[in-house]
């Protein structure tokens, strides 16, 4: 049963209004998710509240060994999180399983606590004085995550929102909710003292509520940019510190001296894996020539054609069903739409052998996309890869530059000179070198530029700390004897 999870308990919702909850790979409505109530959203502020005002004075190493104990059960939950996360996404056990440990990252990097958290010190700036920084958590923080990976990206929010010392309110997608109360079950299992993580079900009403409460100081969001842009302008109107991470159309560039075999083989799982249902998936490939770009469809075209779908539980599935009918309608308009646009479809994943039930399509391939197609300017999020040609390297360089979107991009050569200046000049927030998806280490910090992101710090590592907590600096003497105080500016002489 889907539920609410408040004060640290599982609460049945009495909420009369909910949405659908899919088996993707039947096409079923297997459960319905209850949206949270106005006093439901009340119960879990408050509770929060009184979380945040005990845990923001527990110890350090308190909160790291919470870290470490829910590391553990993530560990040994592993499997279980994974089904769930199949049975309601759809794809696949090894992708599902893959995701959370990514996510599992970030756990492992908040277990580093005291040295993550430990404050800068400079004795003697002035006479008898000492000079030093802390960092204190916000008060109640907004995790609004998304349906793809609803494992993954609260890990990637709350471990180190928590060790900073704040409570959080996670509003998962109501897409496939089940991972995120599992999650919440495991932590308080962990030792978390309750209200310190809640987890609100709901739609667009819930989010509004949760975005523009008096009491939460911190919103981080990951979805769509329309989406984005909302939360961003609304939370940041209302004095809220935000972060909101939307759409992304990510470019692989082939250079003539790439192993072409590696970036073939390369572009096809970051392409199609998760059926392209990923912010970071490769969506455009722009080769530099016709060369290029006829050998590179020679050899995926054969391999596109043979990937296995069905079901994620099947271990011989490479291509698992799309979330909802609505993407899948999506994606089908789009494919429509690049050959009314006069792209060529090279592989039409309408025609591909799929199971006579669920939200199953074929892997598409189209070429001859020029910059000016919506194919190529819009987020289709579904297995759909558009090859465009460009004369040369620089032509290339600003296709991807001046893309609206700017989340990921690669570059496939063996040059280094072409490489290191891709990387530097390159308008978009993060860069593979022979590497298609360049999804940054736990810590580092996963974050886009442009339509790809609203806010100023990214997600995870240095930055995402920084995100949930704040810089506060103290100046101390302690004198000998009473001493007279200057009427003019202090100066450290």
């Amino acid at each position: 049963m889907i539920t609410q999870h408040i004060n640290g308990e599982r609460s049945r919702s009495k909420s009369t209004e909910t949405g659908p909850v899919y088996n993707p790979a039947t096409g079923e409505i297997q459960q319905t998710v209850p949206f949270a109530s106005s006093e439901e959203i009340e119960r879990a502020i408050n509770a929060a509240e009184q979380a945040f005002e005990s845990w923001s004075s527990t110890s350090i190493p308190h909160r790291a060994k919470l870290m470490f104990n829910f590391k553990q059960l993530l560990e040994k939950n592993l499997d279980a999180l994974a089904r769930l996360i199949t049975a309601e996404h759809g794809k696949t056990l090894e992708d599902a399983k893959a995701s959370i440990r990514r996510g599992l990252e970030v756990v492992e990097l908040a277990c580093g606590a005291p040295n993550l958290l430990k404050s800068q010190y400079s004795r003697s700036v002035a006479s008898g004085v000492d000079c030093y920084s802390i960092r204190q958590g916000l008060g109640i923080c907004v995790g609004i995550t998304p349906f793809n990976f609803p494992a993954m990206i609260p890990l990637w929010m709350y471990p180190l929102a928590l060790i900073a010392g704040n409570a959080f309110i996670h509003k998962p997608s109501e897409k496939d909710p089940s991972a995120s109360l599992l999650l919440a079950d495991l932590l308080y299992e962990a030792g978390a003292p309750p209200g310190l993580l809640n987890v609100l079900q709901g739609d667009k009403t819930v989010v509004d509520a949760l975005i523009t409460h008096p009491k939460v100081k911190a919103v981080s969001f990951v979805g769509s940019t329309a989406v984005a842009e909302h939360i961003y302008q609304t939370a940041c109107a209302q004095g809220k510190r935000v972060q909101a991470f939307g759409g992304a159309k990510n470019h692989c560039l082939i250079m003539p001296d790439a192993d072409l075999n590696d970036a073939a083989a390369a572009i096809l799982a970051a392409a199609y894996g998760s059926t392209g249902q990923r912010c970071m998936a490769i969506s455009v490939v722009i080769t530099i020539g016709d060369a290029i770009a006829e050998a590179l469809i020679t050899q995926l075209k054969p391999a596109i054609e043979n990937l296995y779908i069905g079901s994620g539980e099947n271990p011989k599935t490479l291509l698992g069903p799309l979330n909802t009918p609505e993407l899948l309608a999506k994606v089908k308009y789009y494919l429509a739409l690049g050959e009314q646009e006069g792209a060529k479809l090279i592989v039409d994943g309408r025609k591909a052998k799929i199971p006579e039930q669920g939200f199953f399509i074929g892997a598409s391939l189209f070429d001859a996309v020029t910059p000016k197609m919506r194919i190529y300017q819009e987020e289709i999020f579904g297995p759909v890869l558009c090859i465009l040609r460009a004369p040369d390297y620089e032509t290339a360089l600003s296709w991807v530059s001046q893309h609206p979107y700017g989340n990921g991009t690669a570059i496939f050569t063996r040059n280094g000179e072409i490489a290191h200046d891709f990387a530097e000049r390159v308008q978009v927030g993060m860069v593979g070198i022979n590497i298609p998806i360049p999804v940054p280490v736990a810590y580092h910090s996963f974050g886009g530029w442009k339509r790809s992101m609203f806010g100023d710090l990214d997600m995870y590592g240095a930055e995402g700390l920084q995100f949930y907590s704040r810089l506060k600096t103290v100046s101390s003497r302690w004198p000998k004897h009473t001493q007279g105080h200057s009427f003019n500016l202090p100066t450290n002489l």
